[in-house]
């Protein structure tokens, strides 16, 4: 039985992110990034609301397995590729488009040349970022090999951005200027992600795979999702379970790390880090409530935290504290706790009720 933490997903609001996708590259296609189960929103719920997406992008064999068995039908491709020859015959067996980014896998392909089947494969060049990909220089050989896979392997040409949402142009620009000297103009190729969509056109080409944006989070630019006009996708809630009166200088929570100045009103919510909720958030994280911003208070315990309330009307028990979503942003919100919205979306763990809202 639910103990009444939620995350709430808005179907429309994943729909209408995707729509400003369509809108900001009108002549891509989409893959619509789901992995980390749909960045913390459930992956078989965000493809079922994505339908209009023209294919999913995971990072795990296992998710584009999860995909499948769910009934959806899209394309799927494979964004680390595959690390051995089973894993490569899985992928065939799912029916994925595979990323090559390395020698070993390039051989496995061929290995299983000789067997009939068809898989769409993208090379992906390392033009800067130093995590994936095949040297610019060796991109030619790598495409010449794929090639002579024959007809049923199509080949496309894909890389990934480093710092498409800073302010510094220079470093993108580098990218595609290296990106475009190996690029064969008959191949179809996939640079954008999601800062590559809202920010450089020049990378819009056949495909766009936007990821954090179809969430409603920010990829940077030093601006909340909300800011960049974005819906968020995730209402993240939890019932107030106690209220309690306490003196001036008192002190809440483990280690007693926050000290009343007045006598003050401390609500506890039911969640807490085995939720996904970070431990490490500061006193001052903000939380929306009664239709304010009112402060987190002590450290974060595995199951609860606590909200200084001592300026907020009178307070029920099960009211639900919003803390982040449609209120309050889940950027903001990693801003005070010194991270980034990506990993406070997929912190959320598997005891959180995740309810899709058509």
């Amino acid at each position: 039985m639910s103990r009444g933490t939620r995350a709430l997903i808005d179907a429309g609001a994943l729909r209408a992110n995707l729509e400003r996708v369509r809108t900001l590259a009108p002549n891509s296609r989409v893959w619509a990034v789901v992995k980390a189960d749909g960045y913390g929103h459930g992956a078989v719920n965000v493809a079922l609301a994505l339908s209009d997406a023209d294919g999913f992008a995971v990072a795990t064999l296992a998710e584009a397995q999860c995909l499948r068995d769910a009934g959806i039908e899209h394309p799927i491709l494979l964004l680390e590729g595959t690390i051995d020859l089973e894993q490569a015959r899985q992928a065939i067996a799912l029916r994925c488009d595979t990323v090559v980014h390395q020698t070993e896998q390039l051989a496995h392909l061929e290995q299983l040349a000789d067997e009939r089947h068809e898989q769409r494969l993208w090379l992906k060049v390392d033009t800067g970022m130093h995590r994936l990909g095949v040297a610019p220089e060796a991109a030619p050989d790598y495409l010449e090999r794929l090639r002579a896979l024959g007809p049923r392997h199509p080949v496309g040409l894909m890389t990934h951005f480093a710092s498409a949402d800073e302010a510094d142009p220079t470093p993108t620009e580098q990218q595609i200027k290296v990106f475009e000297s190996c690029e064969p103009g008959e191949v179809p190729a996939c640079l954008a992600n999601s800062a590559g969509v809202m920010a450089w056109p020049r990378s819009h080409r056949d495909w766009v795979r936007p990821g954090i944006m179809l969430y409603g989070a920010s990829p940077g630019f030093d601006k909340t999702g909300l800011d960049l006009g974005l819906k968020p996708a995730m209402t993240l809630t939890a019932p107030v379970i106690a209220v309690r009166e306490i003196p001036a200088g008192d002190r809440v929570g483990y280690g007693g790390r926050w000290q009343a100045r007045r006598p003050s009103r401390i609500a506890t919510l039911a969640i807490g880090y085995g939720d996904g909720y970070p431990r490490h958030a500061p006193d001052g994280t903000p939380v929306w409530l009664h239709g304010r911003r009112v402060p987190l208070v002590g450290k974060v315990s595995m199951d609860m935290i606590t909200i200084d309330v001592t300026d907020l009307d009178r307070i029920e028990i099960g009211e639900d504290a919003e803390l982040w979503g449609a209120h309050l942003s889940v950027d903001e919100v990693a801003t005070h706790i010194g991270t980034v919205g990506y990993e406070l979306l997929t912190r959320v763990s598997p005891r959180v009720e995740k309810r899709l809202l058509l």
